[in-house]
């Protein structure tokens, strides 16, 4: 679970710099040209399997690890776990977890499978004819409010998901070390917070900037 959770963190740090040239001044060329090399090349189609796979293992692990901890302990204990000193995003990463899974279910449907199946919006960029995802994103985040919203909250939540998550998979791995975990720690709040923030921003930038 740890492995496939910082190879997910990897993936969205990548997302997250291509979705970046939407802020282009280029009428969207660049992101347009960024989307259509993402789905034609061979490379990428092979790597989205295996970011598939890890999603599907990162989701299935939780699962297991889950069942397991409640069959080690069936009784649950008598003094509440919010007196002792564990946040409640840490101990319901299941919770966060499962409502950016639901967020990620909706995002494929607003702008993958439109854009591979079925989307006849095009661009001329040099004289060659490209799927206008641009339009596609700013059509979504502008006419479709309330996904807009459901966005910014998933990344909120997305953002305490990460903090627990990043510092518990080295502290899993057993990658502890009196000097460097707090730098371990202080990348995951860093990564915590600019990525999601990052992400953050697209909306807001649609709805009232663009």
């Amino acid at each position: 679970m740890s492995l496939t959770g910082l190879f997910l963190v990897s993936f969205l740090l990548v997302h997250l710099s291509g979705n970046f040239l939407l802020y282009r001044s280029d009428n969207g060329d660049a992101f347009n040209l960024y989307s259509h090399f993402m789905s034609t090349n061979g490379v990428i189609r092979v790597l989205e399997i295996g970011l598939l796979a890890g999603f599907l293992i990162h989701i299935f692990t939780a699962y297991i690890l889950t069942q397991r901890n409640k069959a080690a302990r069936p009784i649950q204990y008598a003094v509440s776990a919010s007196n002792a000193k564990v946040t409640w995003f840490s101990r319901n990463m299941g919770l966060s977890g499962s409502i950016v899974l639901v967020f990620l279910i909706i995002h494929l449907i607003n702008f993958y499978f439109p854009f591979h199946y079925g989307y006849d919006t095009y661009v001329d960029i040099e004289g060659t004819s490209y799927k206008d995802m641009y339009t596609l994103v700013a059509t979504v985040f502008k006419n479709e409010w309330w996904y807009s919203i459901l966005y910014i909250l998933a990344m909120v939540l997305l953002s305490f998901h990460l903090q627990h998550g990043f510092a518990s998979a080295f502290q899993t791995l057993g990658l502890e070390h009196k000097k460097y975990t707090p730098i371990i720690k202080g990348l995951g709040t860093l990564i915590s917070v600019l990525v999601p923030l990052g992400f953050a921003t697209m909306p807001v930038y649609f709805l009232f900037f663009n």
